[in-house]
């Protein structure tokens, strides 16, 4: 069996082509039960964002596997044929596709390396998998180890610490100067894209009063309904400025809506309290000269800018981090499949064992009937112990050397040494349970577990 994703992203295929691959929630579920339906497709999962479209599956085979996922995503949207959906994909398997689920969801594959958001997005795609029992021992094993790998980045480097927009910029600014947000004011002046952006940054760090000023009073009530806060009437601004403790203008004015002087006068009536101005108009609105003022500090557009400029700087120095990260992560998922490919060879060579030993001692006893019970359970443990002690060497060298680079070749030889045939690996008697033992691991929750469980 092969792990393998096959999808597109950003970085292949623009948005109308995304668009039309995009699968709504409500046809998650059926569209699952097709992607598992087509021959050779042990396990899958799907995951559809605004920036990529990718199938993770377990196949039979690669070349047939390739191809029914190909055509599973181009029946998606009947009016995209397969010679129009091709040159935008992309396909990985074994080590490079385990790397890539790593990567995106530690979001080094993102279009804003370090953004949050791909990790939810996956741990959805992965519940939605399991709600349908579209996954199974293997998919549940890597999906999980990649949530892991998500949740080390991010606590092990700074790769989400430091803005790469203008507008969350403006709160990282503003962290630095109060390291507490949830009790201060901000002040919006204009409702420009950026500063409703901004003003969402800032809610979601912790900021509850929000007061909005507008020249048209009615758009400026909207907004403040939109943030939960109070509008005040663009006449008057200047004269509320001093309950504000971050004021961040965004307007089209073609000149300063406000001086030193309405500053200075602001702090004054604040009683030193420091006050952040951001001001993120082109041209400006804030007079520079407010950088003089005491207690008052002002950032302009060039100023975030040059802040997201250096933060991107610093994020590929993680990302650098957390690339190695992902490739110890991988060695690790690596180990696992490995004895997972052991395992069939391991039962089915105490399975031939177990049949030889038992046909030999029936036939023994069975001329032997003057033995009494004792000397027959003598005979049973003496044939049990030379077949173990016979295989024992064996066992233990597999179970060794299948992590090491040469683990495959061991495996077919011990296959070929003991004669064990395609339908003894494939008909394996044993539970999931008794497979994962063998090969070190613990069984999924009951109610976790896909169909294809091996």
């Amino acid at each position: 069996m092969h792990i393998v994703v096959v999808g597109l992203s950003h970085k292949t295929a623009p948005v109308e082509i995304r668009e039309k691959l995009a699968i709504p929630e409500s046809r998650l579920g059926e569209a699952l039960g097709r992607l598992c339906s087509y021959s050779g497709v042990r396990e899958g999962m799907l995951l559809c964002t605004c920036n990529r479209v990718e199938v993770y599956a377990v196949v039979d085979e690669l070349d047939v596997g390739y191809g029914r996922i190909q055509e599973f995503l181009a029946d998606a949207h009947m009016s995209l044929s397969s010679e129009q959906l091709t040159p935008h994909l992309y396909w990985q398997t074994g080590d490079r596709a385990i790397a890539h689920l790593f990567r995106v969801a530690s979001s080094l594959d993102s279009m804003i390396v370090g953004e949050s958001q791909i990790l939810g997005q996956i741990k959805d795609a992965f519940d939605a998998a399991l709600a349908h029992k579209a996954t199974g021992l293997i998919l549940n094993k890597v999906v999980k180890k990649a949530i892991s790998v998500a949740k080390r980045v991010r606590t092990e480097t700074k790769i989400s610490e430091m803005a790469v927009s203008v507008s969350y910029a403006a709160v990282e600014l503003a962290k630095k100067i109060f390291s507490d947000l949830s009790d201060k004011t901000v002040l919006l002046v204009g409702a420009g894209e950026m500063a409703k952006l901004a003003a969402r940054h800032f809610i979601a760090n912790g900021v509850r009063n929000v007061c909005v000023t507008t020249r048209n009073p009615q758009h400026g009530i909207e907004l403040a309904d939109r943030f939960g806060g109070t509008a005040i009437l663009f006449e008057q601004f200047r004269e509320d400025m001093a309950s504000a403790d971050i004021v961040l203008v965004s307007t089209g004015a073609a000149h300063y809506l406000i001086g030193a002087e309405d500053v200075q006068r602001a702090v004054k009536q604040r009683m030193n309290r420091p006050m952040f101005l951001i001001d993120i108009s082109v041209p400006r609105n804030i007079d520079p000269a407010v950088r003089h003022v005491d207690n008052a500090f002002l950032f302009d557009i060039d100023d975030l800018k040059l802040r997201v400029e250096r933060n991107k700087g610093e994020r590929v120095q993680e990302a650098e981090k957390a690339e190695r990260m992902v490739v110890d992560e991988v060695g690790i998922i690596q180990q696992w499949l490995r004895s997972l490919e052991v395992t069939p060879t391991i039962v089915a060579l105490r399975t031939r064992a177990e049949d030889i030993r038992r046909s030999e001692v029936e036939k023994a006893i069975g001329r032997l009937a003057h033995l009494s019970p004792q000397e027959r359970e003598l005979v049973e443990g003496m044939a049990s112990s030379i077949v173990n002690k016979l295989i024992h060497h064996t066992m233990v060298t597999l179970k060794t050397e299948v992590a090491s680079a040469d683990g495959a070749a061991f495996v077919e030889a011990a296959r070929r040494f003991f004669n064990l045939t395609d339908a003894e690996l494939q008909g394996v008697n044993g539970s999931a349970s008794t497979l994962l033992k063998e090969a070190g691991e613990e069984t999924e929750p009951t109610q976790r577990t896909g169909r294809n469980t091996p």
